[in-house]
């Protein structure tokens, strides 16, 4: 079995506890509400703010061993520009003031989940990102064209609240082949263990951001309006 397999077989239970959040049986239920989804881009755009940074805070870690993967990481950074606007464009679509979200504060979960990701760069070695990636980039395969979906035919919005979900479905299938190719470089027994053990923290930790979607953003004078 190649590692990239490997990565999947030997997280599927922490996998299990990320797709069993309440949140993602409502939506496929067709009970989301408008401030709930209006939350869960919220806690995106305070996460996804960082991707750059942690993609840049990893390559200046790797030694020159992993020239290779600091040039795959470039690529990244190319891919990932801007993201975090395309979330408040979306935000906007729905009604609310992106500039107030801007300015708002992440959940205790979604901070947890980014200041483990630059902690465990820093502090254990910078190859834990990628279960970082694993985590984010698979999740958004399997849920993030089929909730969009969802949520336009339950909440009744315009396609342009959905440019995050829509985009990532389609572009995270190409950088999960990508992805999937640098992984099976990873050789080394001990840096095969680093990234699975990452990925299961990840899992656990996205699928503790999940948990902590509220029914309506944290941002003042939002009405629900569903």
């Amino acid at each position: 079995m190649n590692f990239f397999d490997r990565l999947q077989a030997q997280t599927q239970q922490e996998r299990a506890y990320l797709l069993s959040a309440p949140i993602i049986n409502a939506v496929f239920h067709g009970e989301i509400t408008l401030g709930q989804y209006v939350s869960f881009l919220q806690q995106a755009f305070h996460h996804v703010k960082h991707t750059v940074p942690l993609l840049m805070t990893c390559g200046a870690k790797l030694d020159d061993s992993k020239e290779w993967l600091r040039e795959a990481i470039g690529h990244y950074i190319e891919e990932e520009m801007g993201h975090q606007e395309w979330i408040l464009n979306d935000i906007a679509a729905c009604g609310i003031d992106k500039e107030v979200v801007r300015h708002s504060t992440a959940s205790f979960a979604t901070e947890m989940m980014v200041s483990y990701a630059y902690d465990s760069i820093s502090r254990i070695d910078p190859l834990c990102f990628f279960g970082m990636v694993n985590v984010l980039e698979g999740t958004s395969i399997a849920l993030a064209d089929n909730a969009a979906s969802q949520i336009a035919n339950k909440l009744n919005l315009p396609r342009s609240a959905f440019s995050y979900l829509t985009s990532h479905g389609a572009l995270d299938i190409e950088h999960i082949d990508f992805f999937k190719g640098l992984m099976n470089k990873i050789s080394c027994d001990k840096e095969q263990a680093l990234i699975i053990h990452s990925a299961k923290r990840f899992y656990q930790l996205y699928g503790d951001v999940f948990r902590s979607i509220e029914t309506q953003p944290n941002v003042m004078n939002f009405s629900e309006a569903s």
